[in-house]
């Protein structure tokens, strides 16, 4: 199983949308084997997947230090079917509360990496949905990876706010998961109307950001479609933004097949002036 971290330290950029139509198309469509991993005590995905009632059997348990047995009976436990191909590990409040106590937990940022390398067999990739912080869980996430996607909404204080996560990563990278690649950056509630939304695309790609070619662009449908508990693919499968996960799904899958391609060391990126001035 290889797994990728849908993370962003910034709220509101279409992270859990993004983990919920990933998962559909790649289970759905494609054939794959997905585990949904909730990994935000505000468990978004959990209630976009219909799950409401996650008390007592929620990722907070998983992470609670079970003994390996225990640990492997109770995942199977926790785990639900979604749709067929498509499993969802689900998130809790109570996911708060263990992210404080594994600050006292021995190799506390690999915990959750553990826990998932128990299911390895049963799936070809897991998909997680972080937190909109740098906390404890994010590194967890981060740390259990192979691979990091980031969305990002395509404004100035959002582009401070990559630059500051980018920072983040190549520290985790060092300190716990040196092969952790970047997928791509992925620009989410684009408005090609907006000059502004232009310019900060334009701004991404001459710094040499990593940025995918995928936009997924702003609309109503998203918020409609996880109101009704499914994805936009599931909800408006001909929507133009549906299309839009769908190429997002065949980066995954060339991914899946093969190495992604390597950009610019991000090291070389952060020393830049990342003004949108500056790139013009």
């Amino acid at each position: 199983m290889r797994t990728i971290a849908v993370a962003h330290l910034k709220g509101g950029t279409g992270k859990t949308a993004t983990c919920h139509a990933l998962g559909t198309v790649l289970a759905g469509e494609r054939g794959r084997q997905v585990l949904l991993v909730d990994c935000d005590p505000q468990a978004s995905l959990t209630g976009a997947c219909g799950v409401r009632d996650t008390e007592g059997v929620s990722l907070a348990e998983a992470l609670n230090g079970a003994g390996p047995d225990a640990l492997e009976l109770l995942l199977y436990r926790i785990i639900l079917r979604i749709e067929p191909g498509m499993d969802l590990l689900p998130a809790d409040i109570a996911l708060a509360r263990t992210e404080q106590l594994l600050l006292a937990t021995p190799k506390r940022t690999l915990v959750l990496r553990d826990a998932l390398r128990m299911l390895g067999a049963k799936y070809d990739v897991a998909v997680l949905d972080c937190p909109a912080n740098l906390g404890l869980l994010t590194t967890n996430a981060l740390a259990a990876a192979d691979a990091v996607l980031i969305p990002t909404t395509p404004n100035v204080l959002d582009l401070r706010a990559l630059k500051l996560f980018l920072v983040s990563l190549e520290e985790t990278k060092s300190q716990y998961n040196p092969r952790l690649e970047t997928l791509g950056i992925v620009v989410t509630f684009f408005d090609r109307r907006l000059n502004h939304h232009r310019r900060i695309l334009e701004a991404m790609h001459s710094l040499g950001l990593p940025v995918l070619d995928v936009v997924i662009g702003r609309t109503v449908r998203i918020a409609e479609a996880s109101a009704e508990n499914q994805s936009i693919v599931q909800y408006a499968p001909r929507h133009r933004q549906a299309d839009a996960y769908r190429q997002l799904a065949d980066v995954v899958d060339q991914w899946l097949g093969k190495p992604v391609q390597r950009h610019r060391r991000l090291g070389e990126l952060l020393r830049e002036d990342w003004s949108p001035a500056a790139t013009e």
